[in-house]
C-alpha cells in the first residue's frame, strides 16, 4: 500500500532546492615565460656540455680548423689515451679516496650530533649548535694558515689525510644544519613511543632516526661529495708530491702539459666530471626533500 502526502488547502508547495551550478573547469593558461626561461637555461647548460664532449673527440688539427659546435667529422679516442698515460688514474683514485673518507666522517659525526641537538633542548647543546653554525660564515681561505700550521705540527703534510680532515671540518656546518632540520620534522610521538617500549637512545637512533632521515643523509652525502671532489685550496697548499695529487690539481697539471692541445684537456675534464655526475643522478631524488626539511614549520 502506497501513501501520498496530503496538501492542506491554501498551502503552497515548497520550492524545489536549486541545483548547484556546475563550475566549468577552467583551462590553465600555459606559462610561456617560464617555458622560455627554462629553454634558455637548458641551452646554457647543454651547450657547454656538448662542446666539452665533442671537443674531446677531435684531433688538434680538427679543433683549430673547424667550428667547435659542429660535430667532429672523424671522432677519435686518442685524447683519452693520452690522458690515461699522463697519470689520470692515480689522480682519480686519490680523489675517490678523499671523497669517500670525507663523506664517511661527515655522515658519521653529523647524524648523532644532529640527533642530540634535535632531542635535547638544553641551553648548552643549543649554544653549541649555534656556535657550530658560525662555521658557515668562515671561508676556508681565511683559515688556511692555521690549518697549514696544524697539519704540519701533526706531521700530516703531503698526505691524503691532510686533505680529508680540513675538508670534513668545513663541510660539517652545512651537514649539521641539514640533518637537524630533517630530524626536527620527525613527530615527537614516535620518539615517545620508542621510549615507552624501553628503547635506548642508541636503538632509537638505529631503528627510527636512520630510516626516516635517509633523504637528509643522502643530501649530506651528495653535498659533501661535491665539496670534496671539487676541492682545490687544501690539495694545493697541503700536498706537494705527485703521489698525493687529486683531480683538481691534475687538471691544472694537464693545463700546462696540454697547453696547445685543447682536446686533450677537454678529455681530462670530461673524465673527471662523469663520476660526480653519476652520483648526482643517483641522489637527486632526495636532494629537494633533504634541503627543504624543516621549512614547513
Amino acid at each position: 500500500m502506497t501513501t501520498t502526502a496530503l496538501r492542506t488547502p491554501g498551502a503552497t508547495a515548497a520550492p524545489a532546492p536549486a541545483r548547484p551550478r556546475r563550475r566549468r573547469g577552467r583551462r590553465q593558461r600555459p606559462n610561456w615565460l617560464a617555458g622560455i626561461l627554462a629553454t634558455i637555461w637548458l641551452v646554457l647548460v647543454a651547450v657547454p656540455l656538448y662542446y666539452l664532449v665533442t671537443g674531446s673527440l677531435r684531433t688538434r688539427q680538427d679543433y683549430l680548423s673547424t667550428n667547435p659546435l659542429v660535430p667532429p667529422s672523424d671522432p677519435t679516442l686518442e685524447n683519452y689515451r693520452t690522458v690515461f698515460e699522463g697519470g689520470f688514474l692515480t689522480y682519480l683514485l686519490n680523489t675517490v679516496v678523499v671523497t669517500a673518507a670525507t663523506v664517511a666522517i661527515v655522515v658519521a659525526l653529523s647524524v648523532p650530533a644532529a640527533y642530540a641537538v634535535a632531542r635535547n633542548t638544553g641551553r648548552l647543546v643549543q649554544r653549541g649548535f649555534s656556535l657550530m653554525l658560525v662555521g658557515l660564515a668562515i671561508p676556508a681561505q681565511a683559515a688556511i694558515i692555521p690549518v697549514y700550521l696544524m697539519i704540519t705540527q701533526l706531521r700530516l703534510y703531503d698526505t691524503l689525510l691532510a686533505i680529508i680532515l680540513p675538508t670534513a671540518a668545513f663541510a660539517m656546518p652545512v651537514a649539521l644544519l641539514v640533518m637537524v632540520s630533517s630530524l626536527r620534522d620527525i613527530p615527537g610521538e614516535l620518539y615517545e613511543a620508542q621510549t615507552l617500549d624501553g628503547a635506548s637512545p642508541l636503538r632509537v637512533l638505529r631503528h627510527l632516526v636512520l630510516p626516516l632521515a635517509r633523504p637528509a643523509i643522502t643530501t649530506v652525502a651528495v653535498l659533501t661529495s661535491l665539496t670534496a671532489w671539487n676541492g682545490f685550496l687544501f690539495p694545493l697548499v697541503l700536498t706537494q708530491s705527485e703521489e698525493t695529487r687529486v683531480l683538481t690539481l691534475g687538471l691544472w697539471d694537464f693545463q700546462g702539459q696540454f697547453g696547445t692541445n685543447v682536446p686533450g684537456l677537454l678529455a681530462a675534464v670530461t673524465l673527471s666530471v662523469i663520476p660526480i655526475f653519476v652520483l648526482y643522478l643517483i641522489g637527486r631524488r632526495y636532494l629537494l626533500s633533504g634541503l627543504t626539511a624543516g621549512f614547513g614549520k
